[in-house]
């Protein structure tokens, strides 16, 4: 089983949105998420698509870079510009890419459902691609 940490921000939208889809979409690979400054919760609209998707799961929440730091990951995502600014020193050498994504957070439901389809048809292919 292949490891991946996908890193953002606060933690709310583009990276639990990207771990729930690399969670039941590829096969193999199993993704964590993290944030630089994690905000302490998912973001109802974010959570709503998982949910409209039936990729949600209960144990998905916003995790500090503590959580995760010390698991040996064979992939490191950045899927915003200051995560990739700050991304940390991990333990090992660990492989990072960046796929940036706008933050939905404050826009309307539908910024989330256009978000869903871009971590689909970008990042998935990518992570997939570098992993298998």
């Amino acid at each position: 089983m292949k490891k991946v940490l996908i890193l953002c921000s606060g933690n709310s939208c583009r990276s639990i949105m990207a771990e729930a889809l690399i969670n039941a979409f590829l096969e193999g690979i199993q993704a964590k998420s993290s944030g630089v400054k994690a905000s302490g919760e998912v973001n109802p609209h974010a959570k709503h698509v998982l949910e409209e998707h039936g990729i949600w799961d209960a144990s998905y929440h916003s995790k500090t870079l503590d959580e995760v730091l010390n698991e040996d990951f064979d992939l490191v995502v950045t899927v915003c510009d200051h995560a990739k600014e700050t991304c940390p020193m991990f333990p090992r050498a660990i492989e990072k890419i960046h796929v940036g994504f706008k933050d939905p957070d404050g826009d309307n439901y539908e910024a989330f459902v256009r978000l869903y389809e871009q971590l689909n048809s970008q990042l998935l292919p990518k992570i997939k691609q570098i992993l298998e």
